[in-house]
């Protein structure tokens, strides 16, 4: 393999970049959470009638402009009018204004939708040529809601021109109070830390205060499809960046997605959720065992040598806390000696900023980098994953593991002869080659080998010899081998047959929230007054923490208006039990954990309805392709907003829950007994 390695580099820092140090000891009390976001400040009565006023006036206007273009391209830009209303009215109607400055912003960002509004009219759309600062938007197909982002266009930037732009993307730092109105008007006022040139910077809203993570990672790559939808967007040339809670961002998005990259940026941050706490917080984490497991869907550090492929310049201060995050990852990098390039640029007696020298230093490393581009299709791969979640890199694709959350990982490399492949803890892959990018030294007559640290016998494909596949004239191939009972790996067909654990339906809890959902509400009388009593705590609780934490409003619907087209393309979120919701009751039976009047059966273990409730995702036995999760909205709670390491799945695939133990701040109740679903979503053994 050709990959360049470089020892870290420390140099000195300072910048306008806030301080940040631990949040203090009162975080750490679980009985006793500040609310996220705060509370807002009262804004005078005349300036509150006013701005009521014009937003319910440019929503009607909005609303009117939705059915005269109805059927037209300007309708696609109606998002990018959207955005400003709902900045002002979520701020008028959620108290979320946090300084009297901002009711001068509201006025600013109402006046621009009015403006925006009269230009859709005349089928015009003149911010798609603009250069400097632009906020956009679109429809999320998570729940329909409007979420905005910005750009900074440079002003060599020409719309006419066949050039194709480079792409950066800035991931923002913790904002508490980082409302719609708030990131706006920083999209406006702000161009951010880099401006490279020639170079069009997207900076994603994330749906708020989360690293990117869950519906926040959903709203970067929405956001991001936009952007190459209306600008020439060199594919080759897209970087991410970001520092602070940027910085987590940057690293999770660069491990887990990093053959999409040409390049990664992470300043300060945290990579990783136990050392990262104990180091940054001084919390004593004493995590369930189910979830000290799931820390492996975003801990970056379990999966750092993805990076093989996609060069990383890191940035910390000497003096901060989080440069442990950097110096985290540069350990699994050195200790197992991959050849990655990682660059860790250190400012000593420099706490939490970038200081000038440093920054101009980080900025050549990266345009650099970005002259020559992603290597689209390179030799050697490497992927490692603990779920299907994340499964690919370049060319190979993990399709099916031995068991979620055990390490696993695959390499393959080409020559003339055709590929090897190595595998660990993997039952199916797949050669995925787009249309021209086929290796030219590989001919129609090629073998596959592969080597399953497993111990099952190697595999030896001749392709072409035996008439199976062809290289289309496009130079495409898609190739997907799955491991035997026999232990051996053969050629298979493009779908396994019957229900298993894949890319995007493969858990836990979480995952049907970073996808279309629905929240479906019983309408019927339950078994047990205790359970049916919880379930609808927890579902008012569920549509208020979505609004507040991931900025959507939640679509909802009663459990006997479900339509064919729901069940089609939306996860959906029942509540209930089997005897008050009507969906509940269809689908309950064909789940693995039973949930009758009397019980809740899990495998072996019974417990008593009466003041017992089930919290499960399965994929959903109307539509396989799509989830059914019973009583939960995403899994972290109240104290976990205090700090954003704490942002991982608290619950794994199913979990009884006792109702004796009221709801708190970190568990919906006592927890007897939970578990992960086998790779056929079948009953296992639980914790």
């Amino acid at each position: 393999m050709d990959f360049r390695v470089f020892s870290l580099l420390l140099l000195a820092l300072v910048s306008p970049v806030p301080r940040l140090w631990a949040d203090g000891a009162a975080d750490n009390l679980a009985e006793n959470v500040r609310p996220i976001p705060p509370p807002g400040v009262a804004i005078p009565e005349d300036q509150r009638v006013t701005l009521t006023a014009e937003t319910a006036r440019l929503g009607a206007a909005i609303e009117e402009a939705r059915a005269r273009l109805a059927g037209k391209p300007a309708l696609a830009y109606l998002p990018d009018v959207q955005i400003f209303h709902k900045a002002v009215d979520w701020a008028l109607r959620y108290d979320e204004f946090y300084e009297a400055k901002q009711t001068e912003w509201a006025s600013e960002q109402l006046k621009m939708g009015f403006s925006r509004l009269e230009a859709l009219g005349q089928g015009k759309t003149p911010w798609l040529e603009q250069t400097g600062l632009v906020p956009r938007g679109y429809v999320s197909k998570i729940d329909g809601s409007v979420q905005p982002f910005g750009l900074v266009v440079p002003s060599s930037f020409d719309a006419k021109l066949p050039h194709r732009w480079r792409l950066d993307s800035w991931f923002h730092g913790r904002g508490e109070k980082l409302s719609e109105l708030d990131f706006i008007h920083q999209r406006l006022t702000q161009a951010g830390e880099f401006t490279p040139l020639d170079t069009i910077v997207l900076h994603p809203y994330g749906r708020y205060c989360n690293g990117q993570r869950f519906a926040g990672e959903t709203d970067f790559f929405e956001a991001m499809e936009v952007v190459k939808r209306d600008y020439r967007i060199d594919e080759d040339r897209v970087i991410v960046r970001g520092f602070s809670l940027g910085g987590a961002a940057c690293w999770h998005i660069a491990t887990h997605h990093a053959w999409e990259w040409c390049a990664a940026n992470p300043g300060a941050g945290f990579s990783e959720t136990e050392e990262f706490l104990n180091n940054f917080q001084g919390e004593k984490l004493q995590p369930r065992p189910w979830e000290r497991e799931l820390w492996n869907l975003y801990d970056s550090t379990v999966v750092a040598r993805n990076l093989v492929n996609c060069p990383t310049v890191a940035y910390s201060g000497e003096i901060d806390k989080q440069k442990q995050a950097a110096d985290a990852v540069a350990r699994v990098v050195g200790a197992n000696g991959s050849g990655i390039f990682l660059r860790h640029v250190i400012g000593p007696k420099t706490a939490h900023s970038y200081e000038k020298g440093a920054k101009a230093i980080v900025a050549d490393a990266i345009d650099t980098i970005a002259e020559g581009g992603r290597r689209r299709v390179p030799r050697e791969v490497y992927w490692e994953t603990y779920s299907l979640k994340t499964n690919r890199d370049a060319w190979i694709e993990i399709d099916a593991l031995g068991e979620h959350w055990k390490p696993s990982s695959i390499r393959g490399s080409f020559s003339k002869a055709g590929f090897l492949i190595d595998v660990k803890n993997v039952s199916a892959f797949a050669l995925r080659f787009d249309p021209g990018t086929f290796p030219e030294e590989i001919g129609r007559s090629f073998g596959v080998g592969v080597r399953d640290a497993a111990g099952g016998p190697d595999a030896k494909y001749e392709g072409a010899t035996e008439g199976e596949v062809s290289i289309p004239s496009d130079r495409s191939l898609h190739l997907r081998f799955i491991r035997q009972t026999d232990g051996k790996w053969r050629i298979a067909p493009e779908k396994t047959e019957g229900l298993c654990k894949k890319h995007n339906l493969q858990g836990p809890i979480d995952d049907a929230f970073m996808d279309s959902f629905i929240f479906v509400r019983p309408t019927g009388k339950a078994a047990n007054e205790r359970a049916g009593a919880w379930a609808a705590a927890e579902l008012e609780r569920a549509i208020r923490e979505w609004r507040k934490q991931f900025r959507g409003e939640v679509r909802i619907k009663d459990d006997t208006a479900v339509t064919e087209e729901d069940i089609r393309s939306a996860n959906l979120i029942l509540w209930g039990d089997p005897s008050s919701n009507a969906v509940m009751a269809k689908v309950g039976p064909q789940l693995p954990v039973k949930w009758g009047g009397g019980a809740i059966q899990a495998g072996e273990k019974s417990f008593p309805a009466a003041d017992h409730a089930l919290v499960c995702i399965y994929p959903n036995p109307l539509n396989p392709e799509r989830y059914v999760v019973v009583n939960s909205g995403f899994t972290y709670r109240e104290y976990d907003y205090l700090n954003n390491a704490r942002q991982t799945p608290k619950l794994p695939d199913w979990a009884v829950i006792d109702l004796n133990t009221p709801p708190n701040s970190r568990y919906p109740g006592a927890i007897p007994a939970a578990g992960f679903f086998g790779e056929k979503w079948e009953m296992k053994g639980g914790f």
